[in-house]
């Protein structure tokens, strides 16, 4: 049994997408963002970093696993799926879920931080954020152009990107002149394990994009959780 300890992110979604693909019983433990509950003291004990998610399997004497592509790793390699065990087929998963770690996922939260939560516009710093998300989607199109997925067969390099992917609008970005990453993208959510795994827990995304007022109550909580962890991280 793995404990999954996660919120509606798309860090959390990798891990349940995951999970969900591999069948792999779990436990879904939520925890509340907004109250900094992945920075009290239990939690940091399964995580030193206070972030989600983290997973923590019971069958392996209670063994403790953090960020996310880690998480993706130990899944992966526990069953033998979702990752080849040859050297080169298991290079290429781990080179595009990296560029998912390093690349992907960086520059969409910082977009995601400055077009939506910052209290201050400096629209240069959005540029910046949402172009450099936009030059790896491309890098993403262009590859997909040629493959059906990232590294050969379905990964959880896929899952990894995907779940950072499908959330462009919520960074600002659009993907409608990329046509090979929406076959990607839409390919991906068709399957039964990653619409289950994206409502564990649900997030609400699509409706807060396309609701203002939604989208400002999530975008005002989100502020404040930010300025939360300032505020830790200053001593205050």
């Amino acid at each position: 049994m793995i404990d999954l300890y996660t919120a509606a992110t798309p860090n959390g979604h990798k891990v349940s997408i995951t999970l969900e693909e591999l069948g792999l019983p779990y436990t879904l433990k939520v925890l509340d963002l907004a109250q900094a509950e992945q920075k009290q003291p239990w939690f940091l004990a399964i995580n030193p970093n206070g972030r989600i998610p983290a997973i923590v399997d019971r069958d392996a004497g209670d063994f403790a696993v953090f960020e996310s592509g880690a998480c993706l790793m130990y899944l992966a390699e526990k069953t033998g799926r979702l990752m080849p065990s040859d050297a080169k087929g298991r290079s290429r998963v781990i080179q595009w879920l990296m560029f998912q770690m390093g690349g992907i996922g960086p520059m969409m939260g910082q977009a995601n931080v400055f077009y939506r939560y910052f209290p201050e516009k400096i629209p240069a710093v959005i540029d910046r954020y949402q172009g450099e998300s936009k030059r790896l989607f491309r890098v993403l199109d262009g590859h997909l152009k040629e493959h059906e997925f990232l590294a050969g067969d379905y990964s959880i390099a896929d899952i990894a990107n995907w779940a950072w992917v499908r959330t462009h609008r919520w960074s600002g970005v659009d993907i409608d002149d990329l046509p090979h990453l929406k076959r990607w993208r839409d390919q991906i959510r068709a399957r039964p394990a990653v619409q289950r795994g994206i409502e564990q827990p649900p997030s609400a995304l699509d409706a807060r994009v396309d609701d203002p007022e939604k989208a400002k109550q999530f975008a005002d909580n989100a502020r404040k959780m930010l300025e939360q962890g300032q505020s830790k991280t200053a001593g205050v």
